[in-house]
């Protein structure tokens, strides 16, 4: 949810934005974002930014045309609408030559996205394309797998980096880079920091407008791309390991990414990215056509999961340094894979679920040495957060396993049996004090 004066906003299953007075937690209005029947859908919390309420619609497995939205805090009135796929004669229509594909082109939206009050710019990251092969949409497809800069005050695209071209590995590029300045070169970069399911770590400039590629490098297994353009960032793409119609294509890191939706932290006192990371996982796709019906499912792929040769592992928590670019620590999890989003504190550590075994874990941010960890009742794929209360301060954490890390503990558990068994889900807060 968000909070923005005397309101609370927060956005539903079926794209509706409900605005509640802060008080009373009585519905002062809603407002229609977007036809649910036609498969629109929200799971993002809304981002307030210069005095508006943004949100974006998912549904890009259902062939929907994503888009960010703006609306007045009082009224719900939209200000303005901003399409992630372009229109015949919009900036980068051109990208998609094949008729009328862009009508359900995807690009949708599914993670709140960042906000640079010095720039008036939100970053928002976007989804797949619709279908998921890229050979059905000819193109690179602008501006799906990307992260957009739009203006807040017109919802006007001033900037883009698009990370996989005719995007089809259903790489969802969704997380918004992070904004953090950085060394290169002895001066420092005004940052857009990406960890993108791709399985590249993406460290980006951003300015007043456009952003520009600085480097990139992948951070778990990737067959995909054989090389990176130094200038533009942009991908050579193995064709050996880009799905297609009629074809059984093999490919690094697996659909679910070298790092999924769960959220990167940066701690400013140690310069050190935090990264749920899943390594050793690839996957297969079988790709047949697919029609389009409204609200119905557009993928047109049936999917494995795989284990690379010689894995020893799967979840890990890495630690890059923002200023080298280059891996600090890194701690594995043997029996699991991570979903767990990662808080850095100012006083040294670092906290993350994200296992099967349903521990919460506590690093030393430096160096990566576990220091606690305690079982709750389910997996923990929520966010932890901190906060004080009377000069003590608490750290608290949902325990709640489910939708992709249910799925993806699944599939491993039907190809390893007994070693990834059912984790029991639950829906529970926990809170911890720090002693």
């Amino acid at each position: 949810m968000a909070l923005y004066g005397d309101k609370v906003f927060f956005a539903t299953g079926d794209a509706i934005l409900v605005a509640l007075d802060a008080k009373t937690g009585k519905e002062t209005w809603t407002t229609k974002v977007a036809e649910n029947k036609n498969g629109y859908y929200m799971s993002l919390a809304p981002l307030v930014a210069s005095g508006k309420v943004l949100v974006g619609a998912s549904g890009g497995e259902l062939g929907v045309r994503g888009f960010v939205a703006a609306f007045d805090p009082e009224t719900g009135k939209e200000l303005w609408r901003t399409y992630t796929v372009p229109a015949p004669g919009e900036p980068g229509s051109e990208t998609w030559p094949a008729g009328d594909q862009w009508k359900t082109g995807g690009g949708s939206i599914w993670v709140t996205g960042n906000y640079d009050p010095d720039s008036n710019l939100a970053f928002w990251g976007t989804g797949n394309g619709g279908p998921w092969m890229g050979d059905r949409r000819p193109g690179d497809n602008l501006y799906t797998a990307s992260t957009l800069a739009i203006d807040v005050a017109s919802g006007k695209i001033k900037g883009y980096h698009q990370y996989n071209p005719n995007e089809s590995w259903d790489w969802d590029e969704v997380s918004p880079p992070i904004l953090v300045d950085y060394k290169r070169g002895g001066k420092t970069v005004k940052g857009l920091i990406d960890v993108a399911r791709d399985g590249y770590l993406w460290f980006l400039e951003r300015t007043d407008g456009q952003i520009n590629f600085v480097d990139g490098e992948p951070f778990v297994k990737q067959n995909v791309f054989k090389s990176v353009d130094p200038k533009t960032g942009k991908p050579e793409v193995d064709p050996d390991h880009k799905p297609g119609t009629g074809k059984k294509i093999a490919f690094c890191p697996s659909h679910w990414g070298g790092k999924n939706w769960p959220p990167v932290a940066f701690s400013p006192k140690t310069r050190l990215l935090y990264i749920p990371a899943n390594e050793n996982l690839c996957a297969t796709f079988t790709a047949r056509e697919v029609e389009y019906s409204a609200g119905g499912p557009f993928t047109g792929t049936t999917s494995t999961l795989e284990l690379a040769p010689g894995a020893d592992h799967i979840g890990e928590v890495q630690a890059w340094n923002v200023d080298t670019g280059k891996r600090v620590w890194t701690h594995t999890y043997p029996k699991s894979p991570n979903w767990g989003p990662m808080l850095a504190t100012a006083g040294g550590l670092v906290f993350s679920g994200g296992t099967n075994d349903r521990m919460f874990h506590a690093f030393d941010a430096a160096t990566g040495k576990l220091l606690w960890e305690f079982p709750t009742n389910s997996g923990i794929i929520g966010q932890p957060s901190s906060f004080m209360v009377d000069g003590k301060q608490y750290v608290a954490v949902q325990s709640g396993w489910g939708i992709d890390s249910r799925a993806m503990q699944a599939r491993l558990n039907t190809q390893f049996p007994g070693d990834y068994p059912e984790v029991p889900e639950g829906g529970a807060i926990w809170v911890f004090a720090v002693k």
